[in-house]
């Protein structure tokens, strides 16, 4: 399964350190934080600057304000050396009076103006000339910067409030409302922390399949399975889809899922880990290798009647897996996330056409062919460079029924949906800044205009211009997404944190009363877990080395042999697509049951293993053993 996740980071790597940190007065020890990374000569940060004293004038000591530097130099020259200066102000207890001065004035500045506003402070002038230009002064100044970098900050300005990024409108009763902490806005904050934790998305799936095995195990099992089993019907009377809450999650929701894998594999192809050759040929073998050993592992364990779960210890669960490397920090070296998120795209696609090629339910061709159609309405659509999302998304549904009336997994819907959603070229970046540079100085001179009309103040809001700028900036601001952007933007989150956990829900609720051990149940048991701990692993890392050596491969960057086995063992880890693949390996029978356990146990062990083989190598350093150790000599 593949994780979307920003690459900005959503929460303050190091928290506010009074004795460090500029932090402004002496605020209250309970007073919501707001940390700026801002550049003097920046005029997006001297304007905001208007709202943060406004802000600090209304809530006084609940508020501290902490300065953080991040001169842009290539931006505006000068920037560094205004840092610097009012580094050397605070290094004589006067930062505030430097950085307020500095806001307070328009540029350019001078050396001559901040020695001259130095000495008006009553500065010692001679250390101030010595802290301007020494090294640890400029390594203060460096450190906030590089500090910057690591907390995702782009430009300026960036704000943090209470240790999470502020992404809303830099207005005032915007930030003002972020502030106060209502009640809507904590639970939000709250989301967003708990989201921004490394393994979240596996740790919520974890409490969905635990809450689900609680649910059938207990008193309360004749409710799961009265839920679970209810019938739901879409459609005419005569004509209604009917189908267990179960078989909606495994079939309609997931086909959200692997609309969000569709998008993921299609970004990789185009400009990720898999655009490049060379670079993409070894987690495509490491994938069809980390399938291929725990299938045969599996068939030699199950020859005869549960040969049809084959399939069960194939499917990677990477939420988890890159969660869990996510933990590790440093002891992960770059190369092998890269290398593990690719090997689990190509992972979700011999997943679907497992379900596509190995798990037909009867084909029906009527239906086979109303699919073609909406396909081929789809491919239209996109070469006819129809941007609006709803006709795709009407045919897409259409064509997850028609999928399901055939035979095939209605799932399989999302991955079309997503080669077909349409992708536009990066827009040119001048185009869009002066229009909305246009509608929003339109609207900041219609408000002088309002204010100076002091015999009829205008409402600008009911007045055409405010229509207007609206328009163009929500033009502009559109223009930066394609559509197939802003469908995964607005779904991933849902998929993490909702459709997922109901599928693990619904799929995991296992009667652990049934009896593994007969005759009939303990190979398929075996056969699970030991192609999870051991085939998944095997096939992958000897898939790997037979690349390399063969010439068609390149090993990443900075990886050890260690590291590599650890990654590999950890991939080991199945919950979503592998519960899946059981369901549809053992319709209704005990068999199914007996292969989750085996997904759990296995998934369980491999974690455990390939966690403990991480945690004990030695921090990721900057050159490779690795490659040496695999690559021919």
């Amino acid at each position: 399964m593949a994780n979307s996740s920003p690459s900005a980071a959503v929460k303050l790597q190091r928290a506010v350190e009074p004795a460090r940190d500029h932090v402004r007065n002496d605020p209250d020890p309970d007073a919501v934080s707001m940390v700026v990374y801002a550049d003097y000569l920046c005029p997006y940060c001297r304007r905001l600057r208007r709202v943060i004293v406004k802000l600090q004038q209304a809530f006084g000591e609940r508020l501290a304000y902490v300065f953080r530097h991040f001169p842009n130099e290539r931006a505006h020259p000068g920037a560094e050396f205004l840092a610097r200066a009012a580094e050397a102000a605070g290094q004589q207890g006067h930062f505030w009076e430097m950085h307020d001065w500095l806001y307070d004035h328009e540029p350019p500045f001078t050396p001559h103006n901040i020695l001259e506003f130095a000495r008006s402070l009553g500065l010692d002038m001679a250390r101030f000339n010595r802290d301007l230009e020494n090294d640890k002064t400029r390594k203060r100044v460096d450190e906030d910067l590089v500090e910057g970098r690591r907390n995702g900050v782009a430009g300026t300005p960036t704000l943090f409030i209470d240790g999470l990024r502020y992404d809303g409108a830099w207005d005032f009763y915007s930030m003002l409302e972020a502030l106060e902490r209502p009640v809507a806005t904590r639970v939000e904050r709250s989301a967003r922390a708990f989201a921004s934790l490394p393994a979240s998305g596996g740790l919520t799936l974890l409490l969905a399949a635990a809450a689900a095995l609680v649910c059938a195990n207990t008193q309360l099992a004749p409710y799961y399975r009265l839920f679970i089993e209810s019938s739901f019907g879409i459609g005419p009377p005569d004509h209604m889809l009917s189908l267990t809450v179960g078989a909606w999650f495994s079939e309609g929701l997931l086909a959200i899922f692997f609309l969000v894998v569709g998008l993921e594999i299609r970004r990789e192809i185009t400009a990720g880990s898999l655009a490049e050759r060379r670079a993409a040929v070894l987690p495509v073998v490491a994938a069809i290798g980390g399938v291929l050993a725990p299938a045969a592992i599996y068939l030699m364990l199950n020859p005869g009647h549960g040969a049809s779960g084959w399939s069960v210890p194939t499917a990677t669960d990477i939420a988890f897996t890159l969660g869990i490397l996510a933990l590790l920090g440093r002891r992960i070296p770059p190369g092998l996330r890269v290398f593990v998120a690719a090997l689990a795209v190509v992972d979700d696609v011999l997943s679907v056409l497992t379900l596509a090629i190995f798990y037909p339910r009867g084909f029906e061709p009527t239906w086979l062919l109303a699919s073609g159609a909406a396909v081929a309405l789809l491919f239209a659509l996109n070469r006819a460079r129809v941007y609006a999302a709803w006709p795709y998304v009407v045919i897409t549904v259409a064509l997850a029924l028609f999928l399901h009336a055939s035979g095939v997994h209605a799932a399989l819907a999302g991955v079309v949906l997503a080669a077909f959603l349409p992708s536009r070229p990066a827009p040119a970046v001048a185009p869009l800044l002066a229009q909305a540079a246009t509608a929003l100085a339109e609207l900041e001179h219609a408000q002088h205009e309002s204010k100076a009309a002091r015999t009829q103040r205008l409402n600008i809001e009911q007045e055409p211009i405010w229509d207007w700028a609206s328009r163009n900036l929500s033009a502009a601001s559109e223009r930066l997404l394609s559509p197939a952007d802003r469908i995964e933007r607005a779904i991933a989150p849902w998929t993490a944190y909702l459709i997922l956990p109901l599928f693990a829900f619904s799929a995991t609720g296992i009667d652990l009363h049934v009896d593994i051990w007969s005759s009939a149940t303990r190979s398929i048991l075996l056969g699970v877990i030991l192609g999870l701990v051991i085939g998944k692993p095997l096939g992958i890392a000897l898939a790997s080395w037979l690349a390399i050596k063969a010439r068609i491969a390149v090993a990443p960057d900075g990886v050890t042999v260690r590291n590599f086995i650890g990654a590999a063992c950890v991939c080991g880890v199945g919950d979503t697509v592998a519960l899946l693949m059981a369901d549809q390996a053992f319709p209704g029978g005990p068999e199914s049951a007996v292969a989750k356990i085996g997904v759990l146990i296995g998934s369980l062990l491999a974690a455990v293993i390939g966690a403990a083989i991480l945690a004990t190598g030695a921090p990721a350093q900057a050159t490779s053993s690795y490659e040496p150790a695999l690559a021919p000599k």
